[in-house]
């Protein structure tokens, strides 16, 4: 009796991660475009004048490139332990995701790999881990230039995203969307 009360308990837990599955599947396509789009922006930046240039181009084009990929009902956009700029504040679900991702990688899983979908409070929510690449260290590693330290300090005096290395955890993607439309 107590195995079938306890399979009886499952059912509806079972039914919730089937029911998720296209909502997950959604969520990651949206990612790419996004993440393609942030990181062009940057390279053209770069490339136009260096990692001062990349600095202003995330400050000005990141919200409006966030707020371009979010679909409704979708909403995406990044957050981070270490935050850059304060308008990237983690939630309370985000940042027990972040801790939970943050643990996981110091334990040798891949940055790459750690993800969360979740139903919280009627809204589906999804967050895939982000990865410090070897060009985000010019802005974001621990040998920033004096000049782009004055320009960081300047536009984020609260700034706590640097002095990361090379495949650490940087962040996350985290996308929403309410169950009920």
């Amino acid at each position: 009796m107590r195995l079938f009360t306890t399979l009886l308990c499952c059912v509806p837990l079972l039914a919730q991660a089937a029911d998720m599955a296209p909502l997950r599947s959604e969520a990651e396509a949206m990612i790419p475009p996004f993440q393609q789009q942030l990181l062009a922006s940057v390279q053209t930046a770069v490339a136009a004048g260096g990692p001062a240039q990349a600095v202003e181009a995330c400050r000005q084009l990141a919200p409006g490139i966030a707020q371009q990929h979010s679909v409704a009902p979708w909403k995406v956009g990044r957050t981070a332990l270490r935050l850059r700029n304060p308008d990237n504040r983690p939630d309370a679900w985000e940042q027990a995701v972040l801790e939970d991702f943050q643990r996981r990688s110091q334990a040798g899983e891949a940055v790459a790999s750690l993800n969360r979908a979740e139903v919280v409070d009627g809204e589906f929510r999804y967050m895939r881990a982000i990865a410090t690449g070897e060009p985000c260290l010019a802005c974001h590693g621990s040998a920033i230039k004096p000049e782009l330290v004055q320009l960081l300090d300047r536009h984020y005096p609260q700034d706590q995203a640097r002095g990361f290395a090379a495949g650490e955890l940087r962040g996350a993607f985290t996308l929403r969307r309410p169950l009920e439309l």
